[in-house]
């Protein structure tokens, strides 16, 4: 699993949206509370690389309960963002319809916390795929430290 970030944020504009939350919409099924993806600010097809940001706010379901007085993001949610935008990413490169389904995780390390308040970017990067499974490595940043990493495997049903 890289150490190494899978792409240098300070070389990119993260305020310019690239795919916003209204074609995200078109593309996931996830809704209301349980859609972990704002918008994408960087999507480049050929490298199959994209970044992704879930702004942490202070009224989300998860607040008031993921430890009382300090909230912090649950693992399992950043994880659940990461593999959103590794579905959005696999679908638009390959043109795909139809369901992606989140099937593993593998080499996970959280490395730091996710509070109200900031912004987690995502970093995916597509290593294998096809039309019916994909894998991605995955990585989450907070003020550009590295939070979380991951391998995310989905496919189509």
């Amino acid at each position: 699993m890289a150490s190494e970030p899978l792409l240098d944020l300070s070389t990119l504009d993260l305020t310019r949206s690239v795919i916003p939350a209204s074609e995200i919409d078109r593309v996931l099924p996830q809704t209301g509370p349980m859609r972990m993806l704002d918008e994408v600010v960087f999507f480049d097809r050929v490298s199959q690389v994209a970044v992704g940001l879930k702004r942490v706010r202070h009224d989300e379901f998860w607040v008031p309960h993921h430890i009382p007085g300090r909230p912090l993001l649950p693992g399992v949610l950043m994880i659940e963002a990461a593999a959103q935008l590794c579905s959005l990413v696999q679908t638009i490169c390959l043109d795909l319809t139809g369901f992606l389904g989140f099937t593993r995780c593998d080499e996970t390390s959280f490395r730091g916390q996710v509070v109200p308040g900031d912004t987690l970017y995502l970093v995916v990067k597509l290593v294998e795929q096809n039309r019916r499974r994909f894998v991605s490595q995955a990585q989450g940043f907070v003020n550009d430290k590295l939070v979380f990493e991951s391998r995310i495997t989905g496919m189509t049903f």
